[in-house]
């Protein structure tokens, strides 16, 4: 139930606060000071569309609220707060189309909030009829009526109608894949061998690329390590080893005099022996350097195995990837495909099995759902009729045929529905949107809405009735007599459940539990729309108004006191 609406500055209508009533609310206005302005605000409360142009102009925002009373199938929602006793709905949107949204004062997404409107409210809007004419609608309000298990069986259809369609792709997969197998199997033999003949490795590319720039540049590195150690070794007397000894020998004459000395020639004989092992590290260097030293292959050859071998590795990277590491991967994944396409008769011949249990299950769960819509297509035409009936329409008639689907079963099964219609006695029945006026549809969708909701389904197919019912105008194309008739429908689907009525019926709004008025003040910029509660009088002036009658018009007067006699 919707406790109370607040809006601000959304269009025409600077601020309104709305408390609604159980059972059945209306809202009424002249034509074009704003009715549809509630409508709207609603909608973006579940989630609707919001553009740059529905805030008022000069505002900083627009601002829409509604607090509802928290139903049962929400308590524990993970977007509801444990100890919440209602459910607070809201959303923000700026003038430049930005919006933000908000779930009991917790900033939350769109989708919430259509997730949590579908439990809260449902909208039927002045066009909803024209859901009517679609066949897919139509069997959605079948199925409604069927109950419960044909909803489980349509979830069922669903999913195995998915499961079909799948291994249907992957049968055709592998059929266009046995095809081409052995051209596929031979390229990838071929990339395969390529690679692991070469085996290359990314520690191995790393030290190539180090030999190859020792051996372009042999020359230098001889000749400096060379120099390097001949000035520390040096001949005869002229080396820095030669030198440090010659100067620890001349200082250990005098050692025992002063002992400081002492450390100092023990410091010349350290770095005398770090001499000697750089010394021996350049000449293991030096051998290193030169290939030709340990296995006869002179440097130029030896360059041009290493360049040779390095430029093998970059064609491998340069067709598969860019990295040694992507040229194994590569490796790997041509042992996957071959395997898979070694054993492609064996997953051809498993997904034609699955594609076969699969179209089996869509079509089983085709004829149970097609044995209950048979047996409800009677039930819910007969009802229908009687709805249309108290709806001034005593001698339609009214049908729902079943054929089958030309395509086959599909994810709703293999049934097509068409509601039928006979507004008048001696014609033929024919397609509901062949033949209908807007009235009669707005009438049918009543009677379809009555028989729904009174079996504890919608009539959009979901089997939760919606506390809150809202009707924009779906009235229209309707008077007279016929317009009590609605009116009185319309209350009688509002006993233990809320509804809000957009009407411009006067026969509707005196049958309201709580009228409110919609009045456009075009003195001010801009135009302002005020919302206010009606009571006693000055809901019969609006009564009269509604007639068309002036204020000062008895007779109008007395006939806006008899509608609502008749109403208590």
């Amino acid at each position: 139930m919707l406790e109370e609406l607040r809006v601000e500055n959304l269009l025409l209508l600077d601020r309104a606060q709305l408390r609604l009533a159980q059972g059945l609310n209306v809202i009424t206005g002249e034509t074009g000071a704003g009715k549809t302005l509630l409508a709207q605000a609603l909608d973006l409360l579940l989630g609707g569309r919001a553009g740059k142009a529905v805030v008022r102009r000069g505002a900083a925002e627009a601002y829409v609220e509604g607090t509802f009373s928290l139903p049962p199938g929400l308590a524990g929602s993970e977007l509801i707060p444990a100890d919440a006793a209602e459910v607070v709905l809201a959303r923000r949107v700026w003038p430049d189309g930005r919006t933000r949204a908000y779930v009991c004062g917790r900033s939350a997404t769109v989708a919430d909030l259509q997730r949590l409107g579908g439990h809260l409210l449902s909208f039927y809007g002045q066009h909803e009829h024209r859901k009517l004419m679609l066949g897919a609608a139509q069997l959605d309000i079948l199925d409604a009526h069927c109950g419960e298990a044909q909803l489980a069986d349509r979830e069922r259809a669903l999913g195995a109608h998915a499961a079909a369609r799948h291994a249907r792709s992957r049968v055709e997969e592998l059929r266009e894949l046995s095809g081409a197998r052995e051209r596929e199997l031979d390229l990838l033999a071929f990339e395969l061998a390529e690679i692991e003949a070469a085996a290359p490795t990314a520690e191995e590319k790393e030290g190539l690329l180090g030999q190859r720039e020792r051996l372009r540049h042999l020359e230098a590195l001889q000749g400096a390590a060379a120099a390097a150690a001949r000035a520390v070794a040096g001949e005869e007397e002229d080396g820095v080893g030669t030198r440090l000894a010659g100067a620890a020998r001349a200082l250990e004459s005098v050692a025992g005099i002063d002992q400081s000395l002492g450390a100092v020639v023990t410091r010349l004989e350290a770095v005398r022996l770090e001499c000697e092992d750089i010394v021996r590290e350049l000449r293991d260097f030096l051998l290193d350097l030169d290939p030709s030293l340990e296995d006869s292959v002179p440097a130029a050859v030896r360059l041009q195995e290493v360049e040779e071998r390095l430029a093998m590795v970059a064609r491998l990277e340069r067709k598969h990837g860019g990295s040694v590491d992507a040229v194994l991967a590569h490796a790997e994944r041509c042992r996957a495909r071959i395997e898979e396409l070694q054993n492609a008769d064996v997953a051809l011949d498993a997904a034609e099995q699955e594609l076969a249990a699969a179209q089996h299950e869509v079509e089983a769960v085709a004829v149970k759902l097609r044995a209950r819509r048979r047996k409800a297509a009677l039930g819910l035409a007969r009802a229908v009729r009687e709805r249309l009936a108290e709806l001034a329409m005593p001698e339609a008639s009214f049908e729902v045929t079943l054929s089958e689907r030309a395509d086959g079963a599909g994810p709703r099964g293999a049934d097509a529905v068409e509601l039928m219609i006979a507004p008048n006695p001696g014609v033929p029945a024919a397609p509901l949107r062949e033949i209908a006026s807007g009235g009669e549809i707005s009438r049918v969708m009543l009677a379809l809405l009555s028989v729904a909701h009174g079996s504890e389904a919608s009539v959009d197919g979901d089997p939760r009735a919606a506390p809150l019912l809202v009707f924009d105008e779906i009235d229209a194309g309707i008077g007279g007599h016929t317009a009590r008739a609605v009116g009185e429908h319309l209350r009688a689907l509002a006993r233990g459940r809320q509804i809000l009525c957009i009407t411009h019926l006067p026969q509707v709004a005196a049958l309201a539990a709580r009228h409110f008025t919609i009045v456009k003040d075009m003195s001010s910029r801009p135009a302002r729309t005020t919302v206010t509660l009606l009571e006693d009088e000055t809901v019969v002036g609006e009564l009269v108004r509604m007639l068309g009658a002036g204020e000062d018009d008895r007779a109008a007067e007395e006939h806006a006191r008899q509608l609502l006699r008749v109403a208590a």
